[in-house]
């Protein structure tokens, strides 16, 4: 007789991945609803100037983040000591992705991301939200920012036009012997 090998179950899927599909669908059948209701309120013409005007100040938008962001970026490489305040840019691109999409809620989100008082609750929000995602997916006993801290470490070592600056850390008081035999510690001879 032989042993049927019984097939592996996949892991469990999380709430979140079960249950998203069912509110992508309902938000677009959501979106879809409250088009056909203000269509017929003020026009479809009217819809689609809306939608077309939203676009343009999504992508206006989006423009002058960049902007924003490239130019604190050129302004942080000329003096790394100043630090610049965070500006909020990823809020601004996000608001105006949610305006480029159609639809009359994915617009009204992207207000609320725009807004002085409901900007600060998001951002609340978002810092809430990526500490318990932080939270379940470290190991117990590590610290959660570990790799973050790492990589600005390693970021430390370029230098700001790109270069990699090789070199090796020598200890005060340990002999300072080549540690590669292959490369000459001679200093240059000039003349």
């Amino acid at each position: 007789m032989s042993q049927q090998a019984t097939p592996a179950r996949p892991a469990p899927r999380s709430r979140l991945r079960r249950v998203l599909p069912l509110l992508i669908t309902a938000w677009l059948v959501l979106e879809i609803w409250l088009l056909t209701v203000v269509a017929s309120a003020v026009g479809w013409f009217t819809v689609l100037v809306l939608l077309v005007g939203g676009v343009f100040l999504g992508g206006s938008l989006i423009k002058r983040a960049g902007l924003k962001a490239f130019s604190a970026a050129v302004e942080q490489s000329r003096d790394p000591q100043s630090q610049q305040p965070q500006t909020g840019t990823s809020l601004t691109v996000l608001a105006g992705v949610l305006l480029i999409l159609p639809g009359f809620l994915s617009d009204l989100l992207g207000l609320t991301l725009l807004l002085p008082p409901t900007r600060a609750l998001w951002r609340a929000l978002g810092r809430r939200l990526t500490r318990s995602a932080l939270r379940s997916t470290t190991p117990a006993g590590t610290e959660p920012f570990a790799d973050a801290v790492r990589l600005q470490e390693q970021l430390r070592i370029h230098r700001p036009d790109g270069k990699v600056i090789q070199g090796e850390v020598v200890e005060p008081g340990s002999p300072a012997g080549p540690s590669d035999p292959g490369v000459d510690h001679r200093p240059p001879i000039t003349g």
